[in-house]
């Protein structure tokens, strides 16, 4: 390891993500309540996922585009203020009970639009404050700041703020983006890859230059075609899973959501020594060992009636999904050129998305016709399948050259701005 440190840029672009993971966290939990509390009609309600997808498939990848296009920073500041004066309307309207359903999902809306774009510019920030020798524990941090506010603190405290006042979430959220917008725009520097030659050209073909890069690098492809692939599985293995607590596992609600704290538990332990552990095994081990780990939560899923063997699978799996993020994210940054590093970013969260919506919805198909334990077994070959058809490529000579080498600059353009 090298004396490389974390500097003040870092320290304020993690503060400004946790605090934003923290207000995004209550409003997650705070608008079904709301929801719910103005009408039982299950369509109604059910909508509200779909208002917080839809926006990352249609605007990963014209997103990625903007992101290269302009100064990552400034475009981020825009973002966390835009969301503020739309949080700030919802909470006020909320006061004067002026707030309906609609204006609820309206708010929601622009709110996850300006994530998708926030999170594609503030991966492709990371390179530009952050000594390449330490991208692991950076994005450890990261992760593990997200995982402790969106997953353990936002959950409990967002539904205690709302009980006293249902726009108070709301308006913590809007406290929270303003906060990350002062934190961001104090990042000394501009963020923004190199300029096209050649001038600018259409969106279209800006996203098919990223998506192409992306398709030519069997590292980067294989993990972006993997975190699609297996987050239909465990999107529909999750999406039963409450059926499965209840039904198999003899779990009340309280049991059921102890399973998700062992998971982000694990995750926060993965994010704590992740950059230590993936230097004493290897990235090559560290993927490898966590598909296997990928292949057992299913097995567990599918095969025991154990409660505690399938905490302890989540756990493991919530430690495996640390240190999957950590690596791929660290790897991408380290590849891909700084012209592209925003397209192929939002190439990536395209297709994960995608896998977690067409899981969400094949998982209570498939357990409605197979019975409840077929989403978890069909997870569970398509886990070895992967296995079986992925081992080889992540072998340690190929990972061990993409970490000892810079990232590449495409053909036409010069290396990063920062």
């Amino acid at each position: 390891m090298t004396g490389e440190r974390l500097d003040g840029r870092f320290a304020r672009l993690w503060t400004a993500s946790t605090m934003s993971a923290l207000g995004s966290g209550m409003a997650t939990v705070a608008a079904p309540l709301y929801v719910a509390s103005r009408t039982d009609d299950p369509l109604t309600v059910s909508a509200g996922a779909a208002v917080a997808w839809l926006p990352w498939l249609l605007f990963s990848l014209p997103g990625g585009v903007l992101v290269d296009r302009v100064d990552r920073r400034r475009l981020m500041v825009v973002i966390d203020w835009v969301r503020v004066v739309v949080l700030a309307v919802l909470a006020a309207a909320m006061v004067t009970d002026r707030a309906g359903v609609a204006l609820l999902y309206a708010v929601l809306f622009v709110v996850n639009t300006g994530e998708v774009v926030f999170r594609t510019a503030a991966q492709a920030v990371v390179p530009a404050v952050v000594p390449r020798s330490r991208l692991e524990r950076a994005n450890g941090w990261l992760g593990g700041g997200t995982q402790v506010m969106q997953n353990m603190v936002a959950g409990p405290l967002g539904g205690f703020l709302f009980v006293v006042a249902a726009a108070i979430p709301f308006a913590v959220n809007a406290g929270t983006y303003a906060l990350s917008a002062v934190l961001v725009g104090l990042l000394a520097g501009t963020y923004r890859g190199a300029p096209e030659v050649g001038g600018r050209r259409s969106v279209r073909a800006e996203v098919a230059e990223g998506f192409r890069w992306l398709l030519s690098q069997r590292l980067l492809r294989t993990m972006t075609l993997l975190i699609g692939l297996l987050n239909v599985t465990l999107t529909a293995a999750l999406a039963v899973l409450v059926l499965l607590a209840t039904d198999r596992l003899g779990l009340g609600s309280v049991g059921y959501g102890a399973l998700f704290t062992c998971m982000a538990v694990g995750g926060l332990l993965g994010s704590a020594v992740g950059d230590r552990l993936v230097a004493t095994i290897t990235a090559t081990w560290t993927v490898r060992i966590g598909l296997l780990i990928e292949a057992g939560l299913h097995l567990a899923l599918a095969a025991s009636r154990s409660a505690v063997v399938v905490g302890v699978a989540l756990f493991a799996f919530g430690v495996h999904g640390a240190l999957w993020n950590m690596v791929a994210n660290s790897l991408r940054q380290r590849l891909t050129p700084p012209t592209l590093m925003g397209r192929v970013g939002s190439t990536t969260l395209f297709i994960a998305a995608g896998g977690n919506c067409v899981g969400a919805l094949l998982g209570g198909v498939v357990a409605d016709r197979f019975g409840i334990t077929a989403p978890y077994w069909v997870g569970f070959v398509v886990a070895v399948a992967v296995i079986a058809a992925t081992w080889r490529v992540f072998d340690r000579a190929t990972v061990a050259a993409a970490y000892a080498d810079p990232a590449p600059t495409t053909p036409d353009a010069p290396a990063t701005v920062a």
